[in-house]
């Protein structure tokens, strides 16, 4: 799939696709859901920007109903695959749901989404209103410069081995939060 993928966007001389990597802040979320099963079991889950499917297959193996979202139709056939090689099922999303009112998920999850302000500026009203609505909305971040200052409350820490050739350092101390309701 990676080379698909890498031969497809080389004839356009585009960069290799942000989904394609497991980023810090999908790492600990990943970590943090699979340590604390009892945050989504039994529940329905949404993966938002969910790339590779990380977060996802995390969350269906701790016992969630889950809906991995992601608009490269790329990266859907990658977390389906990454699905099947885990032994999970889970629904795969290609719509850009941050363009509609969100829908009633018990637990929403984004793993490293606060990169650029575009995308921040529609994600985090769209999560506001999740929290506000009852879903327990997690955000895994290693200090990405589009987080939010207020609105926040810290569950975990940890310290995220990272790779020189994506980050600019070997770790990130990286934090999962969870949106508080107000």
């Amino acid at each position: 799939m990676w080379h698909a993928t890498e031969a497809s966007l080389e004839k356009s001389q585009l960069p290799p696709p942000y989904w394609a990597f497991a980023w810090a802040g999908g790492q600990a979320l990943a970590r943090h859901i699979l340590d604390h099963p009892e945050l989504v079991a039994g529940k329905s889950a949404l993966d938002i920007g969910a790339g590779c499917g990380l977060v996802a297959i995390a969350a269906a193996r701790a016992g969630a109903r889950v809906t991995a979202a992601e608009l490269d139709p790329f990266a859907g056939a990658a977390i389906a695959m990454n699905a099947d090689l885990n032994g999970v099922s889970l629904a795969i999303e290609t719509a850009d749901l941050l363009a509609s009112e969100p829908a009633s998920w018990q637990a929403v999850l984004a793993g490293d989404m606060c990169y650029e302000r575009p995308l921040a500026d529609r994600l985090i009203p769209w999560l506001q209103r999740l929290a506000r609505g009852g879903a327990l909305v997690l955000l895994g971040d290693p200090g990405r410069a589009y987080l939010p200052k207020t609105g926040l409350e810290e569950v975990a820490r940890y310290i995220v081995k990272t790779s020189l050739e994506l980050e600019d350092r070997e770790a990130r101390d990286t934090v999962v939060w969870r949106m508080t309701p107000a």
